[in-house]
């Protein structure tokens, strides 16, 4: 299967972290870039972002990157994956900034953790939540193929994902409450953690993307 991936720049974060680690696991070529033709072009997508989620989303719809989203997804039915503020900006809808609209991709909803933030027994908790953190997998997925259920990725954010259905939830996170640390849907895949921060499980999943065919 080829591998040509094509990871798309909005201009918020540090994308060539991601490319860089898709190349470490052996992708054929990565091309960072918000070019209609080069992300044709390529066999697979990577979603990417940190930031706000207003100013993601004006970058987003500004460079038309929500076009190219639309494409990939629901026309050439590409794998995509999306990452952190990537996955947030598929929802329909973020409480971040007063309240903004996000792509609708995937009905749901970005929720604020809370202030204060705390455990069932009120310890209290930072927000962001930052670090690393156990994901627990609620569904079998290509994308955890030699990744045990339980193994820590790298999390950074304020957000968090509350899908309207479900059962598209894959992998969880504990921290005062269950969160969506993955989410599935067909050709999607989304992290609410930085596979390219997490180290050898993080590594497996976006070699695991390579050879993904898009489906589950």
């Amino acid at each position: 299967m080829t591998q040509r991936v094509a990871v798309i720049d909005y201009g918020m974060g540090n994308l060539h972290s991601v490319a860089s680690a898709l190349e470490h696991v052996g992708a054929l070529e990565v091309v960072v870039t918000h070019d209609h033709a080069a992300i044709t072009k390529a066999d697979r997508v990577v979603f990417p972002g940190v930031g706000g989620i207003r100013d993601c989303m004006d970058a987003i719809r500004r460079l038309e990157c929500d076009q190219l989203l639309e494409q990939a997804i629901t026309v050439e039915r590409k794998p995509v994956l999306a990452i952190c503020v990537g996955m947030q900006s598929l929802m329909t809808a973020s409480e971040e900034n007063g309240g903004v609209a996000c792509l609708n991709q995937l009905p749901g909803e970005v929720r604020f953790f809370g202030s204060p933030h705390q455990e069932a027994d009120g310890t209290r908790l930072k927000v962001p939540h930052m670090g690393w953190n156990q994901v627990v997998q609620k569904q079998a997925h290509p994308l955890w193929t030699g990744i045990e259920s339980g193994s820590h990725f790298y999390f950074v954010h304020s957000y968090h994902v509350v899908p309207d259905d479900p059962g598209l939830v894959v992998g969880t996170f504990d921290y005062g409450l269950a969160g969506c640390a993955a989410l599935a849907r067909d050709n999607v895949f989304a992290t609410q953690f930085h596979p390219e921060k997490s180290h050898k499980a993080g590594l497996t999943l976006l070699k695991n993307f390579l050879s993904w065919d898009g489906t589950c």
